[in-house]
């Protein structure tokens, strides 16, 4: 088959579970330990992955410094900070950094991922984010209104207008570099932006060249309606928590015709849900690597995860062993989490207990514990039934990825599912996207060309 999976490789320190860094195997320091982000990096660039995908957290997680203690959750690098070191040590892999337009200026985000783009070869991605932590928002002094949920989207959409008509400050051939006639830039061809906007004045400029790739892909990780509905009007790829086929399939489907609605070819969207694989040998290997992980939770990490994932909510007063109590998700904070959160604990009858353990790895994401061939199993599936475009794989463990690697990449290159080398230099040809037209100039560039 010509359509291929697109594969992320969605970075954490010592993988994604909660307790993963008490694994024998965890690297020493591991949120800030460059030799083990550089290792996983190029782990993925070899198996062919089309990019590693970096969140971010921009406060500590909790008040609760008991929890915090026993965790590597405090610990990260600044994600464009660390995409900078992982474009000098890989050659091909696409970068996606996570980059809140709560606590940063357009012009700014313009430039820093443009840079990115450039310094990579073209490889760069911003996962554009709204926050909704009332921690975040105090180490930037803001009160509690600046996590209203429409309004940190509606600000969002303007933000991520402002960036992409930047980023198209220069036409292609604006920097003829004509050094006989003493011209460096052909000035008819730069553009000031002029945006007057609700929350935004931006001149413009932009001081850079376009892009390597045309612009940086665009990446949008909400999955509430407000979210759905920017992911439709802006994001190329989309990053969703969807754990089941069923809603993967409405989440795929509405975000596609949403995009129609404004416009756009449903198809110049990949939508890539997340994926928490353990992977075995046998079954019996897989759930053995499973429960390694799950024993290593302790109930104090286990309540205080969920209350965070919950919004915050106080389970001080019930035992692990009591059902997940009824809340009300609001205005402010995140909204798609919780209610995923609580559908799942109402659904099945879950206690305190139920959930975090349910959440411990996943934290709402897709969880498969199986042998390479049933996993691949069920992302053909997701695959062929339109249900995604591909998978942000989020290793579960120090040695996930290659786990992953080893065991599923192969079975996906033998059913015709995924590409046996890269054919393309950008990230934006990794995905088959198209360079988007400069909104200046009259002529579109050219797809890219293959590799040679």
């Amino acid at each position: 088959m010509t359509r291929k999976i697109a594969l992320g490789a969605f970075l954490h320190p010592s993988g994604h579970h909660v307790a993963a860094w008490r694994h024998p195997q965890a690297a020493s320091d591991a949120g800030i330990n460059i030799r083990n982000y550089i290792r996983l990096a190029q782990l993925a660039e070899a198996a062919k992955f089309d990019l590693v995908f970096l969140a971010d957290q921009i406060a500590v997680p909790s008040d609760n410094l008991d929890y915090v203690s026993h965790t590597t959750r405090a610990t990260y690098f600044e994600p464009l900070t660390l995409i900078s070191a992982l474009a000098a040590a890989t050659q091909h892999i696409g970068l996606v950094a996570t980059v809140s337009t709560s606590f940063n200026s357009p012009y700014n985000m313009a430039r820093y991922i443009a840079s990115l783009d450039h310094i990579s070869g073209g490889r760069a991605g911003w996962n554009l984010v709204t926050s909704g932590s009332a921690l975040e928002g105090e180490n930037f002094g803001l009160g509690d209104d600046y996590r209203l949920h429409a309004n940190r989207y509606r600000q969002a959409a303007e933000f991520a207008d402002v960036v992409r008509g930047l980023w198209d400050s220069f036409e292609d051939g604006a920097v003829p570099d004509d050094r006989a006639a003493g011209r460096y830039i052909n000035e008819a061809r730069v553009h000031a932006l002029h945006h007057v906007g609700e929350h935004y004045r931006v001149k413009g400029p932009l001081s850079q060249p376009r892009s390597p790739q045309g612009q940086p892909v665009l990446v949008q990780a909400g999955s509430s309606p407000a979210g759905r509905d920017l992911a439709a009007r802006s994001a190329e790829l989309v990053f969703t928590a969807q754990p089941s086929l069923a809603q993967a399939q409405e989440f795929y489907a509405d975000v596609k015709a949403r995009a129609t609605s404004y416009g756009r070819d449903p198809d110049s969207i990949r939508i890539m849900p997340g994926v928490f694989p353990v992977v075995g040998q046998t079954e019996a290997e897989a759930q053995e690597k499973f429960a390694t992980l799950q024993d290593l939770i302790t109930p104090e990490v286990g309540r205080e995860y969920l209350s965070l994932h919950l919004g915050g909510i106080d389970l001080s007063g019930l035992s692990d062993h009591d059902p997940v109590p009824d809340i009300a998700v609001g205005e402010r904070g995140h909204v798609s989490r919780p209610q995923l959160l609580l559908q799942k604990a109402r659904s099945r009858n879950l206690t305190i207990r139920d959930l975090y353990l349910e959440i411990a790895g996943a934290r709402g994401h897709w969880q498969i514990v199986g042998t390479a061939e049933s996993i691949a199993d069920q992302l053909e599936a997701y695959f062929t039934q339109n249900a995604a475009d591909g998978f942000n794989v989020m290793p579960p463990s120090p040695t996930g990825l290659d786990d992953f690697v080893t065991l599923v990449v192969p079975e996906l290159r033998r059913r015709g599912l995924m590409r046996e080398d890269y054919d393309a230099r950008t990230l934006r040809g990794h995905l088959g996207l198209a360079i988007p037209p400069n909104r200046y100039s009259a002529t579109a560039r050219q797809p890219e060309r293959a590799l040679a």
